[in-house]
């Protein structure tokens, strides 16, 4: 048998970097730099079925738990996969095959859950430049007593909105419904606390604000509603309720788990305490103006082996409009080289002009190009780097020799 020879373009990707490698600080909505902290727990293998491990899954939950004040009501079931998989595990199982969702849609994060597996869903429209209105949302719940559940993107990234969920959540309990927040964007950032807040499912991943990487989701649910959702799953994979019940019986997740991903939030987390935790995490944050914060929420973490170290934290938007990527840039007093990762080349010079216009050429959806994406929208379209219809392009650079 003949094996096929190397792809040289493939190669030359690897082989192609710098000979003072340093880790790049990525700018992608997705994927973030991580501490080497973080790297280095996960060179360690775990056996999923072992005490040792089945202690770190305990100690990862409690961790998740505690950072919404949910210890009392509410508990935290990991699950495999992007932060997507747990959205739809969280509809899945928790809203009856014959409930119906109310969704309030201002971006593609929110269009994204409309139709969810044959669950009934209503959309509240507002637009890709306004946040949600709880009013209208109360208002929709009294006109339609057939809704069971809303769910609520917390901050919709692809258009830089941070919806007031403290105001939405009070809305949706005084109508005797259920609550679904999506806060893939904001967990550990922004404060949220179940002790006051009415919210029955908090959604969030590995990755984002605890500045894990990528590759699991988790639901933090009540423990009544779980136990209230036998049988509604439509999946064997996604059923929260039945990884909730073998995780109190055995310690263990019901398939495979990845050990590697979970270690690695694990150290995260410590890191994340260490540094303050929420308080300390959201300080910058809370000096920008409310309605730029939503921009903000797309970290860009502490310089490469400088984490806590007294750096702070550095934050990069998500999106497009408010130019805080000049200014989270100037945070770190870098004078650096702007890498491509999309073919494109640029000389050195001037990094927050540079970055600034690129940052201008590149947006998807400006403030004038809301029509032009839900028109494709309607039309099935997808955004050309394949991430959905409405959402922003990413900046896909990189700063290296920071």
């Amino acid at each position: 048998m003949t094996q096929s020879r190397p792809d040289p373009n493939v190669s030359s990707v690897f082989n192609a970097a710098p000979a003072r490698r340093a880790d790049p600080v990525l700018l992608t909505p997705g994927p973030l730099t991580t501490s080497a902290a973080t790297k280095s727990a996960m060179l360690r293998d775990w056996g999923s079925l072992d005490d040792a491990f089945n202690a770190l899954i305990a100690s990862v939950c409690a961790d998740l738990v505690g950072i919404a004040h949910g210890e009392a009501s509410h508990v935290c079931i990991p699950l495999q996969g992007s932060g997507t998989f747990s959205v739809e595990a969280a509809l899945g199982t928790l809203v009856p095959r014959a409930g119906k969702v109310l969704v309030p849609d201002n971006g593609a994060y929110c269009q994204r859950i409309l139709g969810y597996l044959g669950r009934e869903a209503v959309a509240l429209p507002f637009g890709d430049d306004r946040p949600v209105d709880p009013a209208a949302v109360e208002r929709a719940l009294q006109a339609d007593p057939a809704i069971t559940h809303v769910a609520l993107v917390h901050c919709e990234t692809s258009a830089s909105i941070l919806n007031p969920l403290p105001e939405v959540a009070m809305a949706v309990a005084r109508q005797g419904r259920r609550l679904i927040v999506d806060a893939m964007s904001a967990f550990g950032m922004l404060p949220i606390d179940l002790r006051a807040m009415p919210i029955e499912t908090v959604i969030a991943a590995s990755g984002k604000c605890l500045e894990g990487v990528p590759g699991m989701g988790f639901v933090i649910a009540t423990r009544a509603s779980l136990e209230a959702a036998t049988g509604n799953s439509h999946s064997l994979a996604l059923d929260l309720h039945d990884q909730w019940i073998y995780l109190q019986k055995t310690g263990q997740w019901r398939f495979t788990p990845p050990t590697h991903v979970l270690a690695a939030l694990h150290a995260s987390l410590a890191q994340y305490r260490a540094e303050g935790g929420l308080e300390a995490h959201g300080a910058l944050l809370r000096q920008l103006p409310p309605a730029r914060r939503g921009h903000a929420l797309t970290r860009l973490p502490a310089l490469p082996g400088r984490r806590g170290a007294g750096a702070g934290h550095r934050h990069l938007p998500h999106a497009r409009r408010s130019g805080l990527s000049v200014q989270a840039l100037l945070r770190t007093d870098a004078r650096a080289r702007l890498h491509p990762l999309s073919g494109e080349t640029h000389a050195p010079g001037d990094l927050p002009h540079r970055l600034h216009r690129l940052h201008r050429r590149h947006r998807w959806r400006g403030d004038r190009g809301g029509a032009r994406s839900r028109r494709r929208h309607a039309q099935g379209k997808r955004h050309p780097d394949g991430a959905g219809a409405s959402l922003s392009r990413p900046i896909r650079y990189f700063l290296q020799d920071l």
